[in-house]
């Protein structure tokens, strides 16, 4: 599918730089340097996910993502899950690289923001409240992501999206984009019916070609039918207490049965299940299986949103953005229409 010769510009677009009110999610793992400069080369913004690697692998991926594409992209750090001497140094690697933009999640971490600030980023924040999103505005946040509790991976949202995200728009000046089970151009035209300014999409782009996952997790994605996730912190190990995840439903979530909540990592089994170049990954770890990843696939954490069910195909991510551009145009036009 060629790409759209259409646009929808909004104060993302002009924020970000980028053609395309379309940002791919820096979902750790998955989102490495191929994904990333495949969607800003298709007019996206694409996130590298880069959440506790090493300083050493985030220069790299940053110098790849620059051999593939001359577009605007960002890095996604987890302040609040990565050791603080660890975060320091990722930092270090991202403005001595000379990354245009940063991405965090989780708590809002204000010294992060003021940090990246200094070093001359555009700082996109990702949020789960309104109380959030204001604190990371008035920390210097360029973007705000909101986050609605149908987002796979790991949720801050506990409200649907449909009713977060015009909260959140009203509240603060930034520029918005929505995020959570959204796949295609009828979510990015709600989205922007709803007061976004863009959306922020990670399922859809996991199960791309140009995405780290492993085959078994993008093809999973595309056979999910609906009520496929389960909304649960069952996957729990490496990261802080109280950090709820959306997976596809598999043989632990089975086993939990009607348990699906109340699991602090520290007190999880630890059982090698999966090995990733010579780490082991456990069962209840939050590891999802990357390309490099052997072992019990089935049993690791299979992150995916509540829109898995309308992902029937791994196509390129170039087709992704195009095809959505041109579905949202479209039915905006339509609506239109109907309504003159």
């Amino acid at each position: 599918m060629n790409q759209p010769t259409e646009t929808i510009a909004t104060p993302l677009t002009e924020r970000l730089g980028c053609r395309y009110p379309i940002i791919s999610a820096g979902m750790g793992g998955p989102a490495r340097s191929e994904l990333a400069a495949a969607v800003s080369a298709a007019g996206g913004f694409g996130l590298l996910g880069m959440v506790r690697e090493s300083p050493e692998l985030i220069a790299r991926e940053i110098a790849a993502v620059r051999q593939r594409t001359n577009r605007v992209f960002g890095v996604n750090l987890i302040p609040s899950a990565t050791d603080p001497t660890l975060l320091e140094n990722e930092l270090a690697a991202c403005f001595h690289a000379g990354g245009p933009a940063m991405c965090f999640f989780w708590d809002v971490d204000v010294q992060a923001v003021e940090k990246a600030k200094r070093a001359g980023c555009l700082v996109l924040y990702q949020v789960g409240s309104v109380a959030d999103a204001v604190k990371a505005e008035d920390a210097g946040a360029d973007v705000i992501v909101v986050q609605g509790v149908e987002a796979g991976g790991h949720v801050r949202g506990r409200r649907g999206l449909s009713v977060l995200l015009p909260e959140v728009a009203d509240a603060v000046e930034v520029p918005v984009a929505a995020s959570g089970g959204i796949v295609d151009g009828s979510g990015l035209a709600a989205a922007l019916a709803l007061g976004a300014d863009g959306v922020h999409c990670g399922t859809v782009f996991l199960a791309s070609p140009e995405s780290f996952a492993h085959d078994y997790h993008k093809r999973r994605i595309v056979e999910a039918g609906p009520d496929a996730t389960v909304h649960t912190d069952l996957f729990a190990i490496n990261w802080p207490p109280d950090s709820p995840v959306r997976v596809l439903k598999n043989s632990v979530t089975a086993a939990a049965g009607d348990k699906l909540w109340g699991y602090h990592p520290d007190a999880l089994p630890r059982e090698a299940i999966a090995e990733d170049e010579g780490r082991k990954l456990w069962r209840f770890g939050t590891d999802s299986p990357l390309r490099t990843t052997t072992g019990d696939l089935e049993a690791m954490a299979l992150y995916a949103g509540d829109g898995a069910a309308r992902v029937t195909g791994i196509r390129p991510a170039a087709e992704i953005v195009a095809r959505m551009m041109a579905e949202a145009i479209a039915e905006i036009r339509a609506s239109a229409a109907s309504i003159a």
